[in-house]
């Protein structure tokens, strides 16, 4: 089972505690072992950065950052190991990129984990094809009071 995670960029700083819950409940009770994730603003760092601590916990589980653009510096990461570069995003113009891979996340993964509180946004778009895809979801910025 495969897992992606999409947010607004200026998610809270306390999520994280929430997001290690989620995932956490994600491996134990739906035996998701793989995970994707973007590497734009704050939900996305936070994400990362829960994946990796329980990934050294899990070592079974995977957890990968889908760019949505060839890197152009040569140290954006210190580990490329865990980054994939989708095919169908290698003719996209830059300005549709995030989009596209966004929607490959989401086409292939059973679960999305988000951070959506906005109906205005991109986040909220791919919220909603994630559910007309019949993708199980669960909406961290509804399911959770924040401090």
């Amino acid at each position: 089972m495969t897992c992606t995670f999409i947010g607004h960029r200026d998610s809270p700083n306390n999520i994280k505690t929430v997001l290690k819950s989620t995932i956490i409940e994600l491996i134990d009770k739906y035996s998701v072992n793989e995970f994707y994730v973007g590497n734009h603003g704050n939900f996305d760092s936070e994400v990362l950065s829960v994946l990796k601590e329980i990934a050294k916990e899990n070592p079974y589980i995977s957890y990968t950052v889908v760019l949505a653009y060839l890197p152009q510096q040569k140290k954006i990461y210190e580990d490329y190991s865990h980054t994939i570069y989708p095919d169908i995003l290698e003719n996209t113009p830059p300005k549709f990129a995030k989009k596209k891979r966004n929607y490959w996340m989401i086409e292939n993964s059973d679960f999305l984990v988000c951070y959506v509180n906005n109906k205005l946004t991109n986040a909220y778009d791919y919220l909603e094809k994630a559910i007309k895809q019949g993708k199980r979801v669960i909406n961290l910025a509804q399911n959770c009071q924040f401090e």
